[in-house]
């Protein structure tokens, strides 16, 4: 298991994928308003990231799985 791996279970709703998401690029634009731009450098990379991990390349349906329910 990697660090940055976010491909778990845990995700896969698609309501917590967005609320990571926009948390992070929320965070971002807060630190671009008060001028620290490491953090929102850091924080922008991180949404960006998450955001092509979730919505790019994110596979919610388990092996075998179509409907996304679990039960197969």
């Amino acid at each position: 298991m990697s660090l940055f791996d976010v491909q778990t279970p845990f995700f896969r709703p698609l309501w917590r994928r967005v609320a990571v998401t926009v948390v992070c690029l929320a965070w971002a634009a807060m630190e671009v308003s008060t001028g620290a731009v490491f953090w929102a450098i850091l924080f922008g990379a991180a949404g960006l990231y998450l955001a092509w991990q979730f919505f790019v390349v994110f596979d919610p349906a388990p092996d075998g799985d179509e409907d996304g329910t679990g039960k197969g």
